[in-house]
Parts: structure tokens; sequence; C-alpha cells
């Protein structure tokens, strides 16, 4: 899958399926995501192979991965699988191949074992690398909420130069950044290191618009419908 932006607008990408529409990481987000046109549906994978955030997050209706690809194959759609833990690689992309959806999908974890593992066992597929870690949910915040305004207003400008380290060291060729740290300079930076940017996770227009003036090539979000939205009022870059 190539997740570059060209001439027009960044992908969108519909967080935990539409979490903004559905309970997030199930059958109806998933179905959200699909009708609100989203370039990519995203959900979380955990080591038993089920969608959910983390162990205690787990939907009562909760979907195993090989539900939700079976839904997404036909769907057209591509498929962003979030990997919670490292140590599953394996299963995932076996998961992928069973359903004919290696081509269509991108793995994203926070962990450099698991990009690094899976550039051994499937050199091709797009792997994203996850800055910061969103172990607290931190992408429900926004500075200076979860941070001071004068410590994120340093960590971005440090993100140029720590991006490429990153990317180098975790055999990475996609990054997910926290949309907070997303910059031109942190974009060009990182497209300068052969890595797609996908912004995580922006549910407001300012926001939607801001991004895409950065030069990201994807937007992740609760409501896709709403990105899809606000990015067709936009002219071309």
């Amino acid at each position: 899958m190539n997740l570059r932006r060209a001439d027009g607008p960044p992908l969108v990408i519909g967080h935990r399926g539409a979490a903004a529409r559905a309970p997030e990481n199930t059958r109806a987000s998933l179905e959200a995501a699909v009708a609100a046109g989203a370039d990519l549906v995203e959900f979380d994978v955990g080591p038993d192979l089920g969608l959910a955030h983390s162990p205690q997050e787990r939907p009562a209706d909760g979907l195993s991965l090989d539900d939700a690809l079976a839904f997404l194959a036909p769907a057209g759609v591509g498929v962003h699988v979030d990997a919670k833990e490292p140590g599953y690689e394996a299963a995932i992309l076996a998961a992928l191949r069973r359903h004919g959806l290696e081509e269509r999908a991108v793995v994203s974890t926070a962990f450099g074992s698991t990009t690094r593992r899976l550039a051994q066992l499937a050199p091709s597929l797009p792997r994203a690398i996850g800055y910061p870690h969103d172990r607290y949910r931190i992408s429900r915040f926004s500075w200076p909420d979860a941070l001071s305004r004068a410590g994120a207003g340093a960590l971005r400008q440090a993100m140029p130069l720590r991006l490429p380290l990153l990317i180098r060291r975790s055999r990475a060729n996609v990054l997910s950044l926290h949309h907070t740290l997303c910059s031109r300079a942190a974009v060009a930076a990182s497209h300068r290191a052969g890595a797609p940017v996908l912004a995580w996770t922006v549910n407001d227009p300012a926001g939607v618009r801001r991004l895409s003036e950065a030069g990201v090539d994807a937007i992740v979000s609760d409501d896709p419908e709403m990105a899809r939205e606000v990015l067709g009022t936009l002219s071309r870059p």
C-alpha cells in the first residue's frame, strides 16, 4: 500500500473504526468507518488477537482479528492494524495473508521490536512506529491539557531531529505521530527519512485543516466522515 501523499488531500483513517459514531473496536464501529468513506480502517489488536485497546477494554461483543478482516476484505478499504504489545507479529501477518489483505494493510505499534520483526517477516509491508506511546490514551487530549504549553512546544521543536533516528532504529517505513507534534519541519524530516506521516487522533475541523497544510500523508480520526468533509472543502495543494 502506498501511503505517501501525492497531489491530493491526505488519506483518512477511521480510528478504532469510527469511535465517534459507535463503540470503538466493534463491528458497528468498523461498519460506520466504511460507511463514512474512510480510506483505511484502524483497530487495536491484543496478544489474544482480539480487538481491544487493552484487556480491560474488550467490548462485550468483541471481535477477533479474523472477524474484522473477514468483514473488511470485501469492503475494499485499507486495513490499519495497531499491535498493542510485541510478540505476535507473525500471527497478525498470517491473518492478513489468509484474507488477502497484505497489499492493503499497514501495521502500527509503539514498539521498535515489533517493527523490526515485521521488517524481517514482510519487508514490503508498511510498518508504522508510533510516537509517543499512547499508554495513557493521550490521543484523547491536546496541549496544554496533557502537558504544559512550554513542554509541548519544546518537544515539537525537537521532533525534526528525533524522528530520523527513531525511524532508523525501529526499521519502520511509516511514522505515526501524535497530531500535536506534527509540523511542517517534522513532516519534512520524516519524508527525508523515507517515511510517510500518519497524524493521530484528530477530531476537530481546525485540526484537520492544520494537518493538511503541514503536509501529513494521512489523518486518523474518530470521525472520518467529518475529516473527509473538511478535506473536501480545501483547495488542492
